[in-house]
């Protein structure tokens, strides 16, 4: 497989695509020294502001810095126009979806999308059935991972709807290359990321419940330091202003949810909480839960508190509800999907599973359920024992497994021991819906480090990378 055949986003036909020519000079300029002392900078910038965490929940050693690459991947406003139209399109999707499942459920009354795949998730929450969370959004950060595969072909690889992370890269990336950089930044028009805190503060303060009086009191909710994405936890409170709490800071009395302070108790009204549903109340979820607070969901339910993203929303990122999304777009709005889905097979279906098992060498297998990187088989990649034993798995549950085929992921120019070279890249984007959708221009790019790798993990060796989108 030679790179030959995935697109180049810098160069094409041997000549460097516009939104990349103000780093064309810059780049073949740049001495080998130059960029070790850069590199080495950077590494030290991290590790300073205390940028140790493993990007999506992947676990592993906390100190571990994930790799920065200085070398900005770039979008046109024209290209950066067309994908927040499909990003916004399909955030709308995916909240009518919730409201609608736990509601009236018309989309699988229609026979639009199958009532086990929604009622038989296990992600499916039947506590807040028939609950309307404020605003009727239920998941307010939606994580959406794109990748491109040529100059106007961009694929939604997966949703993410729950608590999506690694925004803090998406704005330390940022201020860090502006550090290092500053000439680049004088010499392009380059959109601004960092109101990303505001305008999450935004949009949490405007889902406040009905019953809040005055100006919300807005609250991060953590599992604690032990968490891999604690740094984004406090990163996170300390630019949007509001108190970073445990369960164990916070407490139900009659109607509403307070939080302990010196100056005696506080009200919440909104939590953005960063721990799992099954953490959040011991009393309705996980009794053995330590994470959370007992009682919150009785508030929750009778609207004195509001939860960002709600519990349930994990029910619209699941691996197998994806395949419905464009389903999903047409049916709630009226609309052709301007995002497409990667093209998927379900191995709960007899006919797909059959193709998959008899073309395991050629896909990309995942786990429905699966995440990180992990739980999937990447067919052209793999050994004919690693096949063997994946083809084991799928025929003992076809229903845990989706396939896709293996797609050309474009690349971006990437600083290595030899100089630059082509590596592959995936986007997410982080859409924010409130009272308003807002989308900060930019997003969190990751980078296969791996010469050859499509998988742009952290936790298999992925970087990242800073996102420039072009102003008009």
């Amino acid at each position: 497989m030679g790179e030959a055949r995935y697109f180049n986003e810098m160069e094409t036909g041997g000549a460097v695509r516009a939104p990349y020519r103000g780093l064309e000079g810059w780049s073949r300029e740049m001495p080998a020294g130059l960029r070790s002392l850069k590199q080495s900078e950077a590494e030290a910038l991290f590790r300073r502001i205390g940028i140790t965490f493993a990007v999506y929940g992947e676990g592993g050693d906390p100190d571990r810095l994930i790799p920065f690459d200085m070398f900005p991947r770039v979008f046109s406003a024209d290209e950066w126009r067309k994908l927040e139209r499909g990003i916004k399109q399909r955030a709308r999707a995916l909240n009518a979806f919730l409201c609608d499942v736990y509601g009236r459920g018309e989309i699988v009354r229609a026979g639009r999308v199958p009532a086990s795949l929604v009622y038989q998730n296990e992600a499916f929450e039947k506590a807040v059935c028939g609950v309307r969370p404020p605003r009727n959004v239920y998941s307010h950060i939606v994580g959406i991972d794109l990748v491109r595969t040529g100059p106007d072909e961009f694929f939604v690889l997966e949703d993410n709807c729950r608590t999506p992370s690694g925004v803090s890269y998406m704005l330390e990336n940022r201020e860090i290359m502006m550090r290092m950089f500053p000439a680049l930044f004088q010499e392009n028009r380059i959109a601004p990321v960092e109101q990303y805190p505001r305008a999450l503060k935004r949009t949490l303060s405007s889902v406040a419940p009905k019953k809040c009086e005055g100006e919300p009191n807005v609250v991060i909710l953590t599992p604690g330091h032990f968490n891999s994405a604690y740094y984004e936890h406090t990163f996170l409170a300390d630019m949007m202003g509001v108190e970073l709490v445990e369960g164990q800071d916070l407490f139900v009395d009659g109607d509403f949810v307070w939080m302990k302070t010196t100056e005696g108790p506080r009200k919440v009204d909104v939590i953005y909480r960063r721990i799992d549903d099954a953490f959040l109340d011991p009393l309705c979820f996980r009794p053995d839960s330590m994470l959370g607070v007992p009682g919150l969901m009785n508030v929750y339910r009778s609207g004195g508190v509001a939860l960002a993203s709600a519990p349930g929303a994990g029910v619209a990122d699941d691996k197998a509800i994806y395949t419905f999304v464009p389903e999903m777009v047409r049916f709630y709005l009226g609309e052709e999907p301007i995002l497409q889905n990667v093209p998927t097979w379900q191995c709960a279906k007899p006919d797909e599973c059959r193709y998959v098992l008899e073309h395991l060498a050629e896909l990309v297998v995942k786990e429905v359920h699966g995440s990180g990187g992990y739980g999937m088989l990447v067919g052209p990649k793999s050994s004919e024992s690693q096949i063997a034993a994946f083809r084991a798995k799928i025929e003992e549950d076809p229903a845990n497994y989706i396939a896709q085929p293996t797609l050309a992921l474009s690349t971006c120019p990437t600083f290595v021991d030899e100089g630059i070279a082509p590596r592959h890249v995936d986007l997410r984007p982080y859409c924010l819906v409130g009272q308003d959708i807002e989308l900060v221009p930019g997003g969190l790019t990751r980078v296969a480090l791996v010469e050859g790798s499509l998988v742009v993990n952290s936790s298999q060796g992925g970087g990242v990378k800073d996102t420039w989108v072009m102003a008009e």
